[in-house]
């Protein structure tokens, strides 16, 4: 089993990116869990047609223990096992909290053992890296983490802070920083901005996505562009990242 952590500031397409890789492994045969690390809790819902999935959280808030592996996760898209942490309440509890319950919860349950996944991918809010929300890169929890940004400036800071956690915790023998994954804004100078973050951070960009119009219309018909357009050059690019992304963590 490999496990996989994708950090990116909010808005930056992060779950559609995530959701549509996880479209293409699911596709080519592989068993996925993706994982929904953010209080939204809408990181699976291309893959399940709009369907929201009930939160870790809010079945632990409202039945304790007295909740099913199967309330928990449900099935998306070509097979694809969904999880949504969730989070508290505005202004109530702190979110990070939420992942670390949902991911203890989850192994607590035997999710793993049940479902048996060959890839886990777990889609984490990046804008802060605190203790909750740096959980997936630690304890053994991810092998790898992925950073995907823009060339904009606030994109920007969020993937230098999400690399530099990575290489805190690099001692203890947590996940490894595997790259960046540019998603096109069409900003300034935005390849060379992000080339240079790479170089700063010593990794590398390993996949780039175009701004296209498919993302936005398959999200408008609540599908990733894997199921909606699965021959356009968009869903192409998806491929290329999944298979580069598959070789850098030996799947």
């Amino acid at each position: 089993m490999i496990k996989i952590a994708v950090y990116g500031k909010g808005g930056i397409g992060k779950s559609t990116t995530v959701s549509n890789v996880a479209a293409v492994f699911a596709s080519q045969g592989l068993r996925v869990m993706q994982i929904g690390c953010d209080p939204k809790a809408d990181s699976t819902v291309l893959l399940r047609h709009g369907e929201k999935v009930e939160t870790v959280l809010d079945l632990v808030r409202t039945r304790k223990e007295d909740f099913t592996l199967e309330e928990m996760v449900k099935e998306g898209f070509a097979g694809v096992c969904c999880v949504e942490a969730g989070g508290p309440s505005p202004g109530l509890g702190c979110a990070g909290r939420g992942i670390i319950a949902a991911l203890e919860t989850l192994e607590k349950k035997g999710a793993y053992e049940k479902y048996r996944p060959d890839v886990v991918i777990y889609d984490v809010l990046g804008d802060v890296v605190c203790g909750g929300f740096s959980m997936p890169m630690r304890r053994g929890y991810a092998d790898k983490v992925f950073v995907i940004t823009s060339g904009e400036n606030m994109a920007i800071h969020a993937a230098a802070n999400i690399a530099m956690a990575v290489e805190n915790f690099k001692d203890r023998g947590y996940a490894q920083l595997g790259g960046l994954i540019l998603n096109r804004r069409n900003v300034k100078n935005e390849d060379a901005k992000v080339e240079e973050l790479a170089e700063d951070i010593h990794s590398k960009v390993i996949g780039t996505l175009s701004r296209s119009a498919l993302v936005t219309d398959a999200e408008e018909q609540k599908k990733t562009v894997i199921e909606a357009y699965p021959d356009s050059e968009m869903a192409e690019e998806y491929r290329i990242l999944a298979e580069e992304i598959r070789t850098l963590c030996g799947i």
